[in-house]
This record gives C-alpha cells, structure tokens and sequence, in this order.
C-alpha cells in the first residue's frame, strides 16, 4: 500500500441477501484517499455511493442481510478482517461518517453534549468534565454560538444547519484520519450549505485528514475536490483529477451529468438537458456495458460486453469502449 493512502479500496463487492436473491449493490470498486485530500464521488441515486461509503464502516447486517468481499486497507490494514469488537473501536476514531439526515442521525431523547462526549468517553478515555470541555471546544470549531447552551439542547431544539455541525463534531471529536460525508448538506438552504461545505474544507486542511464527499452536486465538486469518483450501479464508470474530468469527461454518462447542470448565462427557452431513461433496479442490470441501455453511443459491442476500467491519461481511467478509442486518437 502507498504510505500517501490513507485509505486503499480494493475490489470491493457488497452483497445483499432479499427475497429475490442475492444483489449486488457495490461491484468491484478500486480507489484511493491519500492524506489531506477531499475525494468526491457522484453519480444518480440508486448508484452505489451510499453503500459504498457504509460499507467501508461494515455498517450493515453482516449476520443476516450483507456480505462482503475484497480489501478495504485503513492505514494498511484491511476492515475486512476485523472483529466487529475491533470495528465498533475503530469508527469514530479512526473513520468517521456525517449522514445525510442529522435530525434522524442524532438521538432525540439525549441532549447535544451527550451525545458529542460519547465517542469521547469511549474510545479516548476521557473523565466526563475532560469530555465536556472538548466538546465545546468542537462546537466553537465547527461554528456554533453560544455552545455552553447547545450542550444543553435536544437536536429538535436546533436548526437543521446546527445539527448538522453537530453531527460534524461528532464526527471530528476523536480527530479520524479518514471523514466520509455522505450528502452532508442535503435538505439545506443554499446559505447554510455553502458554510457546512467552507467548514469540511477548512477541518480538512488543518487537520490533515482525507475526506470521502459523496454528493450529487457537480459545482460543490468542482470548488472542494482534487480527485472524482464516477459511480453508475455499482461500479466506477471514470475517476480523474477534477480539473480533467470537468474539462475533457471522457465517460457519457459522466459528460451527461455535467451537461444537465443549469447554465447562467444560458437561453431561457432552451430545456434542461437531460440523461435519458432512469438507473435500473439491481436485479434488472443489462448485460455488457450498465449504461448502453441509456447511451447516444451505444453499439452491439456495448450491450453484449463489459468494458474495463482503463487508463486513458496519466490522471483519468474511463470504463467505455467508445471513450477509450477517443482516448487512443487523442493521444
């Protein structure tokens, strides 16, 4: 493993037992978080990214409804392969997660400060006066007013913008080394979302951590990300540096989802551009490439064969045939 990665995701495969079989929700995922950097990963809903991001916390039923395959390396060692007496150890002090909900993420009977001193008490060892002081220190560092009566307030009693800074000090109070925010400013207004983003991206910078931002919104992943995920059912369809896949998206799924941002300056009269047909359900995945069944490029090659994800460029890897033979000739 490279000692720049943080986190290291091989081949990963999220399996669900239902009653109509086993469906796989996550499909040989590959990627890479080094240190200090806000990877983002996009895509529809119904893609993958949410499974993904849960996965790598092995939040679900392992017992009874989940299973998983292939590596996921924190520091070098594979999750996987963890106890699930080592992973309630190792999240919230080694990774931690901001959900999209904070009002159903937070418990409604135990007050803020409680709640924010509990991954305190337990993974750090903390008396309850030490843990009090941290987390009003966490309040006033993630931006909240008055944070002595905070610590005294039912999350109902707060702002979704509130809550969802607490939810970030929850997440930041053991300082991890990897934050995965799933969706974190979803359900808020576009002043509260703009300070929730400048937060994660200054916490990011002075505390050195990577960061997983899974959002579907392109122009927050054009001002806070380095590097770009591109999922569609499952699986990664193009990953680049930001600036590459903005600039030349090789992928048409990926070139569809930056065509169907609003345009400013653009003719009113136009309609909004968009992908045509809508993700398929899991049991209903197309054979070959995932995506013919709603690409303009779409050949007979595509619908009876799966593409790889290959490297087109030193920074961008693009699983499709026809991206991959434009790729060649621009070479």
């Amino acid at each position: 493993m490279d000692e720049s990665n943080i986190l290291e995701v091989k081949d990963l495969l999220t399996t669900f037992r239902t009653e109509r079989g086993l469906m796989k929700a996550v499909d040989g995922v590959s990627f890479q978080v080094k240190k200090g950097e806000i990877l983002g990963v996009v895509g529809e809903s119904g893609c993958g990214k949410s499974v993904t991001s849960q996965s790598i916390m092995r939040l679900y039923d392992e017992k009874r409804t989940a299973r998983y395959s292939g590596e996921i390396l924190l520091n070098g060692d594979n999750l996987l392969k963890k106890t699930e007496k080592e992973m309630r150890e190792i999240r919230g002090r080694d990774v931690a997660m901001v959900f999209q909900d904070a009002l159903s993420s937070l418990n409604p009977v135990i007050k803020i400060g409680e709640q924010i001193m509990e991954p305190l008490r337990i993974h750090q060892h903390m008396k309850k006066k030490e843990a009090r002081e941290r987390a009003l220190e966490m309040l006033r560092l993630v931006g909240i007013p008055a944070p002595e009566d905070r610590l005294e307030q039912y999350p109902h009693e707060l702002s979704g913008g509130m809550r969802q800074r607490v939810m970030i000090a929850i997440a930041l109070a053991c300082q991890p080394k990897l934050l995965i925010a799933d969706e974190p400013t979803t359900a808020l207004d576009v002043t509260i979302q703009a300070q929730i983003m400048d937060l994660i991206v200054e916490l990011n910078q002075s505390l050195s951590m990577g960061v997983i931002l899974i959002t579907h919104d392109l122009a927050v992943v054009a001002e806070t990300c380095s590097r770009v995920v591109v999922m569609y059912l499952g699986q990664i369809v193009e990953e680049a540096d930001v600036n590459d896949l903005f600039d030349n998206p090789m992928h048409p799924y990926t070139n569809g989802l930056i065509q169907s941002i609003p345009k400013l300056n653009g003719n009113r009269k136009e309609h909004l551009y968009t992908i045509e047909g809508m993700v398929p359900l899991l049991n209903q995945i197309p054979k070959g490439c995932r995506f013919a069944p709603r690409c303009p490029y779409a050949t007979e090659l595509c619908r009876n064969k799966m593409p790889e994800l290959e490297m087109i460029s030193d920074t961008q890897k693009v699983r499709c045939f026809y991206a991959a033979e434009r790729g060649e000739m621009s070479v």
